[in-house]
């Protein structure tokens, strides 16, 4: 039986590929658990949209402040530095290419690494692009998190994106619950580790696309 990865170890395994000295923004959802894994030896400063310049991991139960917020609208920390600001500003950190890397969710990612993740195009579903259109044409490296496949098996690793786009051959990486895969352009897909008990015929049968070894 494949072990899948838990959500925990799947930020873990993303905040492991964040180096020293990187400026990060991550995304609503997922993506958020990455701030309680960032290893401790190394220093990443960590943005949110809504105007804040390093943030830290979510704060023991009980000692929330809600008046310190992710653009999320979890209660988040401001590690010793930290910098407070006009969305404005922030927009205009991520528009401007000053942020590393950048952690989205997503619903859907191609081969050539169009990401789909604020809309299902159902007609009783709720849009939310919030940011991601910037931070997925503005940062550096765009990293998506997400399971591997949705509630009814189907991979949302895709040939062509069926979904309204965020962007277009954005994605470098791609993290689920199975393996961790880069994004090669044209190219298509190469996969960097997976999941024990899990072999490329398989991954591959599962995600539906052509896979190689990176």
């Amino acid at each position: 039986m494949i072990a899948k990865r838990t959500r925990d170890q799947l930020a873990q395994r993303v905040a492991q590929d964040i180096p020293e000295g990187a400026y990060v923004n991550l995304g609503i959802g997922l993506p958020t658990l990455v701030a309680n894994h960032l290893p401790k030896d190394r220093e990443i400063i960590l943005h949110t949209e809504n105007g804040l310049l390093g943030m830290g991991p979510a704060p023991p139960p009980g000692e929330e402040d809600y008046d310190l917020i992710n653009a999320g609208k979890q209660p988040v920390t401001a590690l010793p530095g930290a910098a407070y600001f006009h969305h404005a500003d922030s927009f205009a950190m991520m528009r401007g290419g000053h942020l590393d890397i950048c952690v989205l969710g997503g619903f859907q990612v191609s081969v050539t690494g169009d990401l789909a993740n604020w809309h299902t195009g159902a007609a009783d579903a709720i849009p939310a692009v919030g940011g991601a259109m910037d931070l997925a044409i503005g940062a550096k490296s765009v990293f998506v998190m997400m399971e591997h496949t949705t509630k009814d098996g189907a991979s949302k690793i895709v040939e062509r994106c069926s979904y309204p786009l965020t962007g277009i051959g954005c994605v470098t990486r791609i993290y689920t619950d199975l393996a961790v895969l880069a994004v090669n352009g044209q190219r298509g897909l190469s996969v960097i580790d997976m999941v024990d008990g899990l072999t490329l015929a398989e991954l591959t049968r599962i995600s539906g696309v052509a896979l190689v070894m990176a």
